[in-house]
């Protein structure tokens, strides 16, 4: 029996893979990966939009259209429809159709959900110090609401806290002005110690 050397094989027919299988493999390894991150993200997708989650997304479109316009952009929450509204910052508002009113051009819409029989209202807070604030059941809530809050071209925002009042509790968030991002709450002096 002879044996074989690597000399005496074909130069055509030595081992390995072709460009075409290794192709072939990163295609099918491209596909599904594709299939596999798409169904992810579509399982992530459809966990319950909260109040929280769409004005997160509306402050977060505001800020990106501010930046990219490079102008002010006003967000305020709609109370009748519950839904959050982008507005431009320089437009004129106008007359609405019954001669009283006043209608804004709105750049895009935020629904928020609002589940079957309960009660939601959203307020924009001034951030100041001191401002109007009132006790009420034990806790301080603010007095005067603002109509809306201002994103700027520079990527920053008015300083401002945002109220949820729902049937169940009422929660309030403050948004950092630099950063339009949530401020983590002050820690409580009165807290026993972590070791």
């Amino acid at each position: 029996m002879p044996s074989l050397s690597a000399n005496s094989i074909p130069r055509g027919r030595r081992g390995g893979f072709t460009l075409l299988e290794v192709l072939l493999a990163l295609a099918i390894i491209a596909l599904l990966a594709g299939v596999l991150i798409g169904g992810s993200s579509h399982l992530l997708g459809e966990q319950a939009v909260t109040p929280h989650d769409v004005f997160w997304k509306a402050v977060q479109e505001a800020r990106k259209t501010a930046l990219k316009s490079e102008q002010e952009v006003r967000l305020r929450f709609d109370a009748q429809k519950k839904r959050f509204v982008l507005l431009d910052g320089r437009a004129p508002s106008r007359l609405a159709a019954d001669g009283v009113t006043r209608e804004e051009a709105a750049l895009k819409e935020f629904p928020v959900p609002v589940p079957e029989g309960s009660e939601l209202a959203i307020d924009f807070l001034s951030a100041a110090k001191g401002g109007n604030m009132i006790l009420v059941g034990g806790l301080m809530m603010e007095g005067q609401p603002i109509p809306y809050v201002t994103f700027y071209g520079d990527g920053t925002c008015s300083a401002f806290r945002v109220q949820f009042v729902r049937s169940n509790g009422t929660s309030t968030l403050t948004v950092d002005p630099w950063t339009c991002a949530p401020m983590l709450p002050a820690a409580d002096p009165n807290a026993p110690a972590t070791p």
